[in-house]
């Protein structure tokens, strides 16, 4: 199943025979709380998801955003109305970071129908609401493992092995600049592939044919190569998990991601533009 759907298949769904749990997930790094955002208007029929306290457990040892426990995690996709073959629809305000972070749990947890909003709220030419509603309690479990994880010792692995993309910013990447961890760099061995370059002005991702030729050019290949992303918390690196399965390849993720991994100073880090 594709993995995003446009505004306009959306609009057609939620007045089908099976219209998707839409789920509202925005949010910023550093910025105001996505709730008050949600209260001034959202999708009718939406309910908002915190990414801070709903889908990642405190910071700590696995970083910024670690998983979120699986018990924890179906209690509240199970509050939205989440069930076990209910279509689900997440949007963020746009970037897609939030809405992957969602669709990658939702994914991972064993839920074979989930999709991202292609373009965010910012795509969405419908009426919106500010009534919150409450829906019927669904009967999601998750069942973790339907997607490849990465822990530090498996990401250090991989870029030496295989294909290990940062998707964070090139100057993060570089170590120029580091306004969030407590070092700059990267992985020694990784590739700068910021998540920018997946999407388009309007913050829509790009064809599968172009997906398929950038990541060719970062090292992906015909799709024998085993690929993991990470990025600062895990967050923004989901999106770029989606933009590769767009392209054809299945990649892992880096849930630590580089919080985790510059948080422990056994680590070695590399910085510069280069993998090495």
């Amino acid at each position: 199943m594709k993995p995003i759907i446009s505004a306009s298949e959306c609009v057609s769904e939620l007045a089908g025979p099976r219209p998707p749990v839409l789920l509202d997930v925005r949010w910023q790094l550093g910025g105001p709380h996505g709730r008050s955002d949600y209260e001034a208007a959202h999708i009718p029929g939406a309910v908002f998801v915190d990414l801070d306290t709903e889908l990642a457990a405190p910071p700590g040892d696995g970083g910024r955003h670690p998983l979120p426990e699986p018990a924890d995690f179906g209690a509240v996709m199970r509050r939205a109305g989440v069930s076990e073959n209910t279509p689900v629809v997440v949007y963020d305000g746009g970037q897609g970071w939030a809405a992957a972070r969602a669709w990658w749990l939702l994914r991972w947890a064993g839920h074979r129908d989930v999709r991202v909003l292609d373009g965010g709220l910012a795509a969405w030419t419908g009426e919106l609401s500010k009534e919150t509603p409450h829906p019927v309690e669904g009967d999601f479990v998750p069942v973790p493992g339907a997607l490849a994880l990465l822990d530090a010792d498996g990401a250090a692995a991989l870029a030496r092995s295989g294909l290990l993309l940062d998707a964070r910013a090139a100057e993060r990447y570089r170590g120029d600049v580091e306004p969030i961890d407590r070092v700059g760099g990267h992985i020694p061995g990784a590739v700068s592939a910021p998540t920018g370059e997946n999407v388009d002005a309007d913050g829509r991702f790009l064809s599968p044919e172009r997906l398929a030729a950038r990541f060719a050019g970062l090292g992906a290949g015909d799709g024998t190569t085993e690929v993991g992303v990470y990025c600062g918390s895990g967050v923004s690196a989901a999106q770029q998990v989606l933009a590769l399965e767009l392209a054809g390849h299945r990649a892992a993720l880096y849930a630590g991601s580089w919080s985790q991994w510059s948080g422990d100073e056994s680590r070695p880090v590399a910085t510069g533009p280069d993998p090495q």
